[in-house]
């Protein structure tokens, strides 16, 4: 499966746990590593999505935050993973930031220039890339 978005991670489902409408999504990426995603019950079931099968969550870059010192920060992002800049690749508008955050897997996000710069990336730093799980979109082969 070939996708415009950067952030394309292979999993094993791990939990669903079905809504009146939605269903939370838990995958398991390597190194342990769980993402959760919020889809709908119709997509679950067009899906036929259970426990132990393996499937994808795709992220847009654009849809991921950037932050530093987030360890102990409540927010209500249900997708936080800390790990090193591995890449920064800047422009006059936007930086796309790249974060090792273990297992191999490495989150993209996009950010503005001016926010790139209040943050004071570095390569090698520390950062958290953050997403919401209804910002995932889940899908097998």
């Amino acid at each position: 499966m070939k996708v415009s978005a950067r952030n394309t991670f292979t999993g094993t489902v791990t939990n669903i746990i079905k809504g009146a409408v939605n269903a939370e999504v838990t995958l398991t990426l390597k190194g342990g590593i769980p993402l959760t995603a919020v889809v709908t019950n119709g997509a679950i079931d067009n899906l036929k999505l259970k426990n132990g099968d393996e499937a994808c969550a795709i992220i847009k870059a654009s849809s991921v935050i950037i932050g530093t010192d987030l360890h102990d920060a409540k927010v209500s992002a249900r997708n936080i993973f800390c790990g090193t800049i591995a890449n920064i690749l800047e422009g006059p508008v936007n930086t796309e930031i790249d974060v090792e955050i273990g297992g191999g897997n490495t989150v993209s996000a996009v950010i503005t220039h001016g926010s790139a710069q209040r943050l004071e990336l570095k390569v090698g730093g520390h950062a958290c890339a953050l997403f919401k799980a209804s910002s995932v979109i889940i899908g097998v082969s």
